[in-house]
Parts: structure tokens; sequence; C-alpha cells
């Protein structure tokens, strides 16, 4: 522990003070804005908002929809959401397991926040994205890594024997991202059906993180825990406009979950946010309702960006990666790379390409790199073009 971190720890909680910056920060904030940076180390789409969700949200300003709503979501949103979700998943999910949150993230720490204590932990399948397990220390929890492993090919895979050794009187919850970010791994539904029985058996959550859910390239959608579950089921499901309808900046997500929750999750928005945001709630219900056939044009776009980061990246002799099954990064391993953030600033000192570096992800990320590829193709083949020397 550094001076510094003493220091911070005098005028705040010790848990807070404790907490790690962002290591894709790291290595991304002094090159923003740079022309002759080709920037692909954040995680979200490269398009713009489509107008008909744009347009949305004129009309919700024009109708002044400007004022506090229910803590949960207004009714018109949380209902197309229900409905969304229904038609989805193929099983009923009623409204009131629908609780409306200022954004994916924000859902995340309302799960903290309604589960974990100081002392508790909460088991995290990773490499995954940081601040889901910035939300458990935030509680004083611990956020106990239980790493998926790679085969000879790069493929990620999930040893259910690691959960059950990582598992004590002490864990409140399981943490899954499927799709995940960064591996690109999804869990098929034996291994779901397999670790829900395992969670009713010890009594602890599951909280499954699938805002990529219909970033997928084999099929419609990821497989669910909405599936499997029961609505009393201790099965928690983050989902987000973000990433499906290109909504990043406007912060608006949602949380299924059992009944009983819902007061609960209503007086957590009421202590954070009171409500999200009133008029962006109203453009969420026209992203959903209308916004298919973008969801659709936008998958196959990334079916495309997939197949050529693919191609070319396998064909560099330092490079060890699986074709990705969902989500929209290539997290691939580096012969002889073994400070991924060290590598990842040299790299945009030789070629001008910026990647997220695999420890950024948890200790289980370390020799690896994210690079996303919601960009253009000409961009992505320029900065393959700039990366192959290096990675030969």
């Amino acid at each position: 522990m550094t001076d510094d971190t003493h220091e911070t720890e005098r005028w705040v909680r010790p848990a807070i003070g404790r907490l790690e910056g962002s290591r894709i920060r790291q290595v991304a904030e002094s090159n923003i804005g740079r022309d002759d940076v080709i920037a692909l180390w954040f995680g979200e789409p490269d398009l713009p908002t489509p107008d008909y969700i744009k347009n949305a949200v004129h009309e919700a300003l024009d109708n002044d929809h400007v004022f506090y709503a229910q803590n949960r979501g207004i009714p018109p949103l949380r209902e197309t959401i229900a409905s969304y979700s229904t038609n989805l998943i193929g099983r009923p999910i009623d409204v009131d397991r629908i609780t409306v949150s200022a954004s994916g993230m924000a859902a995340i720490m309302l799960v903290s926040q309604a589960l974990v204590d100081a002392g508790d932990n909460v088991l995290i399948i990773g490499p995954l994205w940081p601040n889901c397990a910035g939300t458990v220390e935030v509680m004083g929890g611990e956020a106990r890594s239980v790493p998926l492993k790679p085969d000879e090919t790069g493929t990620w895979h999930l040893d259910m024997n690691d959960i059950a050794a990582a598992c004590d009187d002490r864990t409140r919850a399981i943490y899954v991202n499927s799709p995940g970010n960064p591996t690109g791994w999804v869990m098929e539904s034996d291994q779901q059906r397999e670790l829900l029985e395992f969670a009713r058996t010890r009594g602890v959550y599951i909280v499954s993180d699938e805002v990529y859910i219909r970033l997928i390239y084999d099929r419609a959608r990821a497989p669910s825990f909405l599936d499997l579950a029961e609505p009393d089921d201790r099965v928690i499901v983050v989902n987000s406009f973000s990433k499906s309808w290109s909504m990043t900046g406007w912060r608006l997500g949602w949380l299924t979950h059992p009944p009983v929750l819902g007061p609960i999750f209503s007086k957590l928005n009421e202590f954070n946010v009171a409500s999200p945001t009133t008029f962006v709630q109203h453009a969420g219900v026209v992203a959903m309702r209308d916004g298919e056939p973008f969801v659709v044009e936008m998958v196959e776009r990334y079916r495309r960006n997939r197949d050529l980061v693919f191609q070319r990246l396998a064909a560099m002799p330092r490079v060890r990666l699986a074709r990705p099954e969902g989500a929209f990064y290539a997290f691939f391993a580096v012969d002889g790379m073994t400070d991924s953030v060290a590598y990842a600033k040299q790299l945009i000192a030789e070629t001008g390409v910026g990647m997220a570096p695999g420890r950024a992800f948890g200790e289980s990320g370390e020799g690896w790199l994210r690079l996303c590829f919601a960009a253009e193709g000409a961009t992505l083949s320029e900065a393959l073009d700039r990366l192959e020397p290096a990675l030969s």
C-alpha cells in the first residue's frame, strides 16, 4: 500500500481509498484526442444513436417529460421491457420483476448495495470488466476471482469445481457475464443449469450480466438464466440499452429480479438517483419497440468485423486467440508479454493503435490484450496493418 493510499484513507472509508483506478484509462488518458492514434481501447459502438431514438427524446422533451418519475421507472418503459423480454426469452417475464436503472453500471451497483455487507464475498468469473468487482469492494466485500481457463487455442472454459472451491459461508452471489467482456466467452445452457442448481443448493444469488445477449454470432441471442430460473429463484439479470441500441451515453439500463426485490430496488434507486432521467426513459420505449431492424443490422456489421479481425490476428505468429463467440472484442495473448499495461503503451508509441491491457480485467487477464472491433472495417484494417510488424 502506497503512502498516497494511506493519506487518502484518512479522508474516506478505507474500502474506497483502496479502490484501484482503471488500467484502461492508464493507457488511454494521455492519448485521447490524438489524430494519429486508432483508439480501440474502450468498449462501445462507434455508431451514433439512431435518429429514430434521437427524435423520440426530442418528442419527449416537447411533451415536457422533464419531471420526477416513479423510482422503478415509468410504467410504459417497464411494460415495454417486460414485453420485449417475454418475446426474446419465450417465457413470461412479468412487469413486477422489472426495475429501470440509470445505466447497466448503476444496476450492478444497486445489486451490490442490496446484497453485500462488509466481510461478504462475491465470486467473480473472469477475466471481467473491473467495475463489477469494484462495486463489491465499495461495499466492503471481497471480490473473489474464479478464473476462466484458456485452452491451447485460446478458447475459454469454466471449471465448476473452481466455483465450489471458492464458495464459503460468506459467499452472497456468483457474478457471471455472458457473452463476456473481454473474452467473448458464452456460457451455454447446460452449464447455466448446473450453476443454477449449485446456487439453489447453497442459497446464493446468481447475478447474470447479459448486456451483450444480442451480440452473438451463431444464433439470435445468447443463452440467458431467464430461460431456466423461476421468478422466485435468487437470480438477478442485468441489462442495458448501451450496446444493443448504441446508447452508451444515455445511461439507461434495467434489472430483472424476483418480485420480492422490487420494493428494495425502488428504495435504492431513490437513495441513488430518485429515478432514471424521465425523457431518456421515454426514448427507451421507442428504442426497444422499434429497434429490431437496427439491432439485426448492427450484429451483422460486427460479425463481419469479428471475422476480419480474427483472420488477421490469428495469422500473426506471436498471437493466440479463439474466434470470439459473442460481444465485440478480440481478446488475444501475445507471446513474451509479461506486463500488458506497459506493452499496450509501447504499442501506441510504436504503431499508433490503442488497446486495453488484459491486466485491467483482473490477474487472469495478464498476458492478453483486448481490441474492440465495434468500428469501421477500413479503420480495423488499418489498425491491423500497423500491428502486424509488432506482433509477427
